[in-house]
Protein backbone atom coordinates (compact mmCIF):
# COMPACT_ATOMS: atom_id res chain seq x y z
CA UNK A 1 0.00 0.00 0.00
CA UNK A 2 1.22 3.94 -0.26
CA UNK A 3 -0.24 6.99 -1.48
CA UNK A 4 -0.65 6.18 -4.98
CA UNK A 5 -2.82 4.40 -7.35
CA UNK A 6 -1.71 0.44 -7.92
CA UNK A 7 -2.63 -2.35 -9.62
CA UNK A 8 -3.07 -5.17 -7.43
CA UNK A 9 -1.89 -9.02 -8.75
CA UNK A 10 -5.59 -10.27 -10.11
CA UNK A 11 -6.07 -6.71 -11.58
CA UNK A 12 -2.89 -6.85 -13.80
CA UNK A 13 -2.55 -7.14 -17.41
CA UNK A 14 -0.07 -7.64 -19.93
CA UNK A 15 3.73 -7.30 -19.02
CA UNK A 16 2.30 -6.10 -15.67
CA UNK A 17 0.71 -9.64 -14.91
CA UNK A 18 4.01 -11.55 -16.36
CA UNK A 19 6.10 -9.74 -13.93
CA UNK A 20 4.31 -10.35 -11.00
CA UNK A 21 3.64 -14.04 -11.59
CA UNK A 22 7.55 -14.14 -11.95
CA UNK A 23 7.95 -12.44 -8.91
CA UNK A 24 5.60 -14.81 -6.68
CA UNK A 25 7.03 -17.97 -8.75
CA UNK A 26 10.74 -16.65 -7.88
CA UNK A 27 9.90 -14.81 -4.49
CA UNK A 28 6.90 -16.12 -2.87
CA UNK A 29 5.36 -12.68 -3.13
CA UNK A 30 5.49 -9.32 -4.70
CA UNK A 31 7.27 -6.78 -2.39
CA UNK A 32 5.02 -3.47 -1.80
CA UNK A 33 8.30 -1.46 -2.92
CA UNK A 34 7.46 -3.00 -6.37
CA UNK A 35 3.82 -3.08 -6.25
CA UNK A 36 4.22 0.79 -6.05
CA UNK A 37 5.87 0.81 -9.52
CA UNK A 38 2.88 -0.73 -11.21
CA UNK A 39 1.87 2.00 -13.08
CA UNK A 40 4.85 1.84 -14.98
CA UNK A 41 5.99 -1.51 -15.34
CA UNK A 42 9.36 -0.80 -17.65
CA UNK A 43 10.35 1.47 -14.16
CA UNK A 44 9.42 -1.97 -12.10
CA UNK A 45 11.87 -4.12 -14.46
CA UNK A 46 14.82 -1.88 -14.13
CA UNK A 47 14.39 -1.25 -10.83
CA UNK A 48 14.70 -5.12 -9.90
CA UNK A 49 17.09 -6.14 -12.65
CA UNK A 50 19.00 -2.89 -11.04
CA UNK A 51 18.13 -4.96 -7.16
CA UNK A 52 19.22 -8.16 -7.98
CA UNK A 53 22.33 -7.48 -9.76
CA UNK A 54 23.77 -5.14 -6.47
CA UNK A 55 22.43 -7.88 -3.83
CA UNK A 56 22.90 -10.97 -5.18
CA UNK A 57 25.21 -10.94 -8.70
CA UNK A 58 29.05 -11.30 -7.99
CA UNK A 59 30.96 -9.66 -5.80
CA UNK A 60 33.47 -9.43 -3.55
CA UNK A 61 31.24 -8.47 -0.71
CA UNK A 62 29.66 -10.54 1.06
CA UNK A 63 25.31 -11.31 1.33
CA UNK A 64 25.62 -10.04 5.00
CA UNK A 65 27.61 -7.26 3.98
CA UNK A 66 25.47 -6.37 1.67
CA UNK A 67 22.54 -6.19 3.72
CA UNK A 68 23.39 -4.35 6.74
CA UNK A 69 24.76 -1.49 4.03
CA UNK A 70 21.08 -1.47 3.16
CA UNK A 71 20.10 -1.20 7.09
CA UNK A 72 22.66 1.19 7.71
CA UNK A 73 21.74 3.45 4.91
CA UNK A 74 18.45 3.10 5.49
CA UNK A 75 18.12 3.73 9.23
CA UNK A 76 19.92 7.14 8.26
CA UNK A 77 17.56 7.79 5.89
CA UNK A 78 14.90 6.86 8.77
CA UNK A 79 13.02 4.30 5.71
CA UNK A 80 11.49 1.73 8.59
CA UNK A 81 10.10 0.20 5.48
CA UNK A 82 13.64 -0.43 3.92
CA UNK A 83 15.06 -1.07 7.87
CA UNK A 84 12.55 -4.13 8.51
CA UNK A 85 12.63 -5.73 5.30
CA UNK A 86 16.65 -5.95 5.09
CA UNK A 87 17.04 -6.64 8.58
CA UNK A 88 14.86 -9.34 8.23
CA UNK A 89 17.05 -10.67 5.44
CA UNK A 90 20.19 -10.00 7.33
CA UNK A 91 19.00 -12.34 10.26
CA UNK A 92 19.50 -14.97 7.57
CA UNK A 93 23.34 -14.36 6.84
CA UNK A 94 24.20 -13.01 10.59
CA UNK A 95 23.34 -14.97 13.80
CA UNK A 96 24.00 -11.87 16.25
CA UNK A 97 21.42 -10.17 17.63
CA UNK A 98 23.25 -6.97 18.79
CA UNK A 99 25.11 -6.30 15.59
CA UNK A 100 21.49 -5.84 13.83
CA UNK A 101 20.33 -4.09 16.51
CA UNK A 102 23.19 -1.82 16.14
CA UNK A 103 23.24 -2.08 12.55
CA UNK A 104 19.26 -1.05 12.61
CA UNK A 105 19.87 2.59 14.79
CA UNK A 106 22.99 3.52 13.09
CA UNK A 107 24.57 3.69 16.04
CA UNK A 108 27.93 2.31 17.74
CA UNK A 109 28.72 1.34 14.36
CA UNK A 110 32.86 1.67 15.37
CA UNK A 111 32.32 -1.30 17.80
CA UNK A 112 31.86 -3.42 15.00
CA UNK A 113 34.52 -6.29 13.80
CA UNK A 114 36.54 -3.72 11.91
CA UNK A 115 35.91 -4.97 8.24
CA UNK A 116 31.83 -4.68 8.96
CA UNK A 117 32.77 -1.12 10.41
CA UNK A 118 34.61 0.35 7.95
CA UNK A 119 31.90 -0.63 5.14
CA UNK A 120 28.82 0.48 6.96
CA UNK A 121 30.76 3.47 8.60
CA UNK A 122 31.61 4.36 5.16
CA UNK A 123 28.11 3.48 3.86
CA UNK A 124 26.46 6.21 6.64
CA UNK A 125 28.69 8.88 5.97
CA UNK A 126 28.34 8.91 1.76
CA UNK A 127 24.26 8.44 3.13
CA UNK A 128 24.52 11.77 4.99
CA UNK A 129 27.45 13.89 4.23
CA UNK A 130 28.36 12.39 0.49
CA UNK A 131 29.91 16.31 -0.25
CA UNK A 132 32.54 15.36 2.83
CA UNK A 133 33.74 12.00 0.94
CA UNK A 134 37.62 12.35 -0.15
CA UNK A 135 40.11 9.47 -1.66
CA UNK A 136 40.86 9.07 1.81
CA UNK A 137 37.79 7.39 2.70
CA UNK A 138 38.82 4.49 0.52
CA UNK A 139 42.18 3.55 1.72
CA UNK A 140 40.73 2.65 4.82
CA UNK A 141 38.29 0.29 2.94
CA UNK A 142 41.40 -0.60 1.25
CA UNK A 143 43.22 -1.74 4.03
CA UNK A 144 40.11 -4.41 4.85
CA UNK A 145 41.22 -5.88 1.73
CA UNK A 146 38.28 -4.13 -0.44
CA UNK A 147 39.36 -4.12 -4.20
CA UNK A 148 38.37 -1.32 -6.28
CA UNK A 149 35.49 -3.49 -7.56
CA UNK A 150 34.56 -4.26 -4.30
CA UNK A 151 34.63 -0.16 -3.43
CA UNK A 152 32.41 0.46 -6.59
CA UNK A 153 29.77 -2.20 -5.72
CA UNK A 154 29.67 -0.44 -2.17
CA UNK A 155 29.10 2.75 -3.33
CA UNK A 156 26.22 1.56 -5.90
CA UNK A 157 24.59 -0.68 -3.03
CA UNK A 158 24.26 2.95 -0.81
CA UNK A 159 23.36 5.12 -4.10
CA UNK A 160 20.66 2.25 -4.68
CA UNK A 161 19.29 2.10 -0.82
CA UNK A 162 19.38 6.22 -1.00
CA UNK A 163 17.13 6.15 -4.26
CA UNK A 164 14.60 3.27 -3.02
CA UNK A 165 14.52 4.92 0.40
CA UNK A 166 13.15 8.46 -1.15
CA UNK A 167 10.62 5.92 -3.21
CA UNK A 168 9.19 4.46 0.03
CA UNK A 169 9.26 7.57 2.01
CA UNK A 170 7.92 9.80 -1.22
CA UNK A 171 5.00 7.70 -1.58
CA UNK A 172 4.30 6.37 1.91
CA UNK A 173 5.22 2.67 0.70
CA UNK A 174 3.65 0.90 4.02
CA UNK A 175 4.79 -2.98 5.31
CA UNK A 176 3.02 -5.45 7.37
CA UNK A 177 5.14 -7.95 9.47
CA UNK A 178 3.73 -10.49 6.73
CA UNK A 179 4.79 -8.74 4.25
CA UNK A 180 8.73 -8.35 5.56
CA UNK A 181 8.90 -12.10 5.90
CA UNK A 182 8.76 -15.37 4.24
CA UNK A 183 10.31 -14.28 0.96
CA UNK A 184 11.71 -17.28 -1.10
CA UNK A 185 15.52 -17.24 -2.18
CA UNK A 186 15.94 -14.26 -0.35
Amino acid sequence: MSWIEEVEVSEAGGKLAKMYAALIEKRGKVSNILKVHSLNPEAMGNHLDLYMTLMFGKSGLSRAEREAIAVVVSANNDCEYCVSHHAEALGRYLDDEETIRLLMVADGLETLEPRLSNIVRHAEKLTTAPAAMTESDLGELRAEGLSDNDILDLTLIVSYFNFVNRIALGLGVTFSAEEISGYRND
